[in-house]
């Protein structure tokens, strides 16, 4: 018989007043049903040789103290349409999360590579790239077209364009050790480990500006093209940390996708691949295995005995949905539509918002708009920036860490026996992709530590070989 505790540890969740659930002896409990404890229960099933048993007659437990699983993914409904409200785009390269939309047979949809960029200094549009073409334009026409949009920006930024994508491009081959088989990626204890491992550390002890700066980038391509990318995928400047800043950088690239229907699919899917039983509302009140895959900065959760943590500022993102139409003199401008899809804005005290894109566009005169914003728009700046609202929807999402280099990162053993913590992992960079990769590699831990009899073949090598098409993989 395997006996499963090491100690027992106590777990109090006083994060609404739910009711409170007593796991048993053999239980494994992930709090949280994001993407980092979905993937945290799909990693333990997967790589498992019949967990079922070898819990013996425990259970595996994802609690969720919402009403629906997803965390962090959420969706918006606006005239009858779904939108992405928290995590919103996968890059090509994001293997884990590829993987597990081709294994729940999610379809995806891929976004525009071609959005009519505006750089907004909160007086004019300082550069903007070209206007889309129209629907149904010739396949020779949209490479002219996309041709047409590298030369204005080379003109604009110049070699800088070439050194952020060798920057970029870097991480990503060093972000990409995460993938390789068992038999040459260990089992990391700490986030510093993994990360000095593949290559990354040193990207967390700088600011982006000053590992952007050593790149060879010229101050403008900072100033303007960095500045509006951190401040759309981030919601900070170009003082974050060098990893956070190049994993933003890469969201900028083509070939991003993302879930029809929503994300949040993904990590319901990994749910009931996994056979956790699902405990939405309710806390617990002890727990022998537990991985907290939710960010501990912000929630009320309390340890006996008590654990410590480096504190962590979470940076909060102000999304503001709007059916409507945008108001062309707040931007300097005569006619609606002379505004940009998607409007980036430069680090500057006052510029009230972050970006401001278009999601769906009903006719020239309504349209559904996304505005990322640092703290609350109120209604009568929204009633500035917009001529006309007939729809608004506030969500305030805890989303990311502040960044600020050097990071620092929480243990991920908190207790030094069955406690884990995937989200310490958030410090380094946050993503759906980061969020999988840190929880496979608590996964791995917990088969480890416990110990449980692992699945022959078992490991990112032999999963990613599994999962998904040949020819999407050629592309990854």
């Amino acid at each position: 018989m395997l006996l499963l505790h090491r100690s027992l540890f106590f777990l109090f969740l006083f994060l609404l007043p739910l009711p409170l659930h007593g796991s048993a002896a053999g239980d494994i409990c992930i709090v949280g049903s994001g993407i980092s404890g979905s993937s945290t229960a799909f990693f333990l099933a997967n790589y498992t040789s019949d967990l079922a048993t070898a819990l013996s007659g425990g259970r595996l437990r994802v609690f969720e103290r919402r009403a629906k699983v997803g965390g962090r993914l959420a969706t918006v409904t606006i005239a009858g349409d779904q939108f992405e409200a928290g995590g919103s785009i996968i890059h090509p390269r994001n293997l884990h999360v590829r993987c597990f939309a081709d294994l729940l047979g999610l379809a995806v949809k891929t976004g525009g590579d071609d959005d009519w960029l505006g750089i907004w200094d909160g007086e004019r549009f300082v550069f903007q790239t070209l206007r889309p073409l129209p629907p149904g334009s010739s396949r020779l026409r949209r490479k002219l077209h996309a041709l047409l949009n590298s030369l204005r920006l080379l003109k604009r930024y110049g070699l800088s364009l070439l050194k952020m994508d060798r920057f970029v491009q870097d991480m990503l081959q060093r972000f990409m050790l995460f993938y390789n088989g068992l038999e040459s990626r260990p089992v990391f204890d700490t986030v510093e480990e993994m990360l000095k491992w593949s290559g990354l550390y040193d990207l967390t002890r700088r600011t982006l500006q000053e590992e952007l700066v050593d790149a060879g980038l010229n101050s403008q391509t900072v100033l303007e093209l960095v500045t509006v990318i951190t401040r759309i995928n981030y919601g900070q400047s170009t003082s974050i940390s060098g990893l956070a800043g190049a994993v933003s950088l890469a969201g900028s690239e083509s070939g991003l996708w993302a879930v029809k229907g929503g994300n949040w699919q993904l990590a319901a899917g990994l749910l009931k691949a996994a056979n956790a039983t699902l405990h939405l509302q309710e806390g617990i009140d002890s727990v022998e295995t537990t991985v907290v895959a939710t960010p501990l900065d912000e929630v009320d959760i309390t340890f006996s005995p008590p654990i410590s943590i480096p504190p962590r500022k979470m940076q909060h993102t102000h999304t503001t949905f709007v059916r409507g139409l945008l108001n062309p003199e707040f931007f300097g401008l005569s006619s609606v539509l002379d505004i940009p899809e998607l409007i980036g804005t430069m680090e500057l005290p006052d510029i009230p918002f972050s970006s401001i894109s278009v999601l769906k566009k009903y006719s020239e005169e309504d349209m559904t708009y996304k505005v990322f914003s640092r703290v609350k728009l109120d209604d009568s700046l929204l009633d500035q920036i917009f001529s006309t609202r007939k729809e608004t929807i506030r969500i305030n999402w805890p989303a990311y860490p502040h960044y600020e280099a050097p990071e620092v990162f929480a243990p991920i053993i908190l207790d030094g026996k069955q406690l884990y913590y995937v989200n310490t992992f958030e410090s380094a960079a946050s993503a759906m992709e980061t969020s999988a990769v840190a929880a496979e590699n608590v996964a791995r831990l917990v088969i480890a530590r416990l110990p449980l009899p692992p699945r022959d073949g078992a490991g990112a090598g032999a999963w990613l070989s599994s999962a998904g098409d040949d020819d999407q993989r050629a592309d990854l």
